[in-house]
């Protein structure tokens, strides 16, 4: 599967910014594959990129159309099918991380195969996995975990291979959602394959490498949402992690969506992730803290997360308005 740029981000009439997560990644870290966004009436969020036509970003060489929203149930509504066609019929590639399939609507499936583009439903792994062993693979792994959904697992990673890369690591992004698929231009989306195969597929996506490299494996879920503990476990014992990072967003009272829950502890978090982890790699550590701390400014968001380092002995940090560095110098000391 290969995605061709430059892209337009198409957002729809999204009024929640954690529903164009996909748009709003490729634009914040792969900015040069992008020539802008597409919007719908009613839309009142932005990747922050030039607002444009499909006419006008096929003048700007845009290649690809990228459905850059989610929604409940990733559902691929025939409000859109009118829009995607006018893409098609330009000479674009579609790419979308729905559940719902492009190729399984005809309509567009013919107009793809007449106007000889590709249809790309990223978020289907097209490979065959097979169930995880649990073997020891060579190089290092380091798997993002979160006390919720939608807490920053992504950026975290992403924040963490840039600063690795610019120390100097050995060091590869390894993504497991169709955001991240998007950002990387390949992976598995975890979260679609039957859960026998989960741990299996995580093996696949990290296999051995050099002793001095590290996969940085994005996380999914949490182990304390409910609906999603199950893909957070299979990650876990797949990626067989050396090191996790505890990943929080400030100020959530419940798990995303469900509002009768409790929201667990940082504490509580390490302990649940740290026991999980421990089934495959028995030395795994955590070596730092992020928090999405846009909640609040700047200065108290310093402050809390100093609040937290100090509490917990590791170190915090909000890794978009932080980076990640603190965290790196913490790895290279506990490991190299």
């Amino acid at each position: 599967m290969q995605i061709t740029a430059p892209y337009l981000l198409f957002v729809g009439d999204a009024t929640d910014e954690l529903s164009i997560k996909m748009a709003k990644g490729a634009a914040d870290w792969r900015p040069e594959l992008c020539v802008g966004e597409m919007n719908a009436d009613g839309c009142t969020v932005t990747t922050g990129l030039p607002r444009m036509s499909i006419e006008e970003a096929v003048d700007k060489g845009a290649k690809t159309f990228v459905l850059g929203f989610a929604n409940s149930g990733g559902v691929l509504e025939t409000r859109w099918h009118p829009i995607i066609l006018e893409a098609i019929s330009k000479g674009m590639d579609v790419v979308s991380g729905l559940h719902d399939k492009l190729t399984s609507v005809p309509q567009l499936a013919e107009a793809a195969k007449q106007h000889k583009v590709q249809l790309l439903d990223i978020r289907h792994p097209e490979s065959v996995f097979k169930t995880g062993t649990g073997l020891p693979r060579s190089g290092k792994r380091l798997l993002t975990v979160g006390t919720d959904c939608s807490v920053g697992k992504m950026y975290t990673s992403l924040s963490l291979e840039r600063a690795m890369k610019q120390h100097g690591m050995d060091v590869d992004f390894r993504a497991t959602g169709q955001c991240g698929i998007l950002i990387a231009g390949q992976g598995v989306a975890i979260d679609c394959v039957v859960s026998d195969f989960i741990s299996g597929a995580t093996e696949t996506l990290s296999p051995d490498n050099r002793e001095a490299h590290w996969d940085i494996v994005e996380g999914q879920g949490s182990l304390s949402h409910p609906a999603f503990a199950g893909v957070s476990m299979g990650l876990l014992h797949g990626s067989q992690p050396d090191a996790l990072v505890i990943c929080h967003a400030l100020n959530r009272s419940h798990m995303r969506g469900l509002p009768h829950t409790a929201f667990p502890s940082l504490e509580e978090t390490i302990e649940l992730n740290v026991a999980a982890a421990k089934l495959t790699n028995p030395d795994v550590k955590v070596v730092g803290i992020t928090v999405n701390t846009s909640s609040v400014s700047v200065e108290e968001g310093r402050a809390y997360c100093d609040q937290v380092s100090k509490a917990l002995s590791l170190p915090c940090v909000d890794p978009v308005r932080d980076g990640c560095d603190e965290i790196v110098h913490y790895l290279y000391k506990e490991f190299l």
